[in-house]
């Protein structure tokens, strides 16, 4: 993969989310702390879509999404040593 061409992708996707309106969505932590979501208009219609199915409130989603555990990554192999 061409890391130059990954960057162009990148910052090009940056710049795109920049001229979006962006949607904020409140909602409470697990631990009761109020948090404040910066959406995109992709990432609006998406939770929207995910609320309606559910028929609970945006903010609803997110709260229940907090109590999600974070998928761990499979553990490296360690590097074996080889005997020559």
């Amino acid at each position: 993969m061409d890391s130059l061409d990954d960057e162009q992708s990148f910052l090009r996707d940056l710049v795109k989310a920049s001229r979006q309106k962006i949607h904020a969505v409140k909602w409470v932590d697990r631990d009761g702390t109020a948090r404040q979501t910066m959406l995109t208009q992709a990432e609006a219609v998406r939770l929207n879509t995910i609320a309606g199915k559910l028929r609970i409130s945006k903010n609803e989603v997110l709260r229940q999404a907090a109590h999600v555990p974070v998928a761990k990554l499979p553990a490296k192999p360690e590097p074996q040593e080889t005997v020559e």
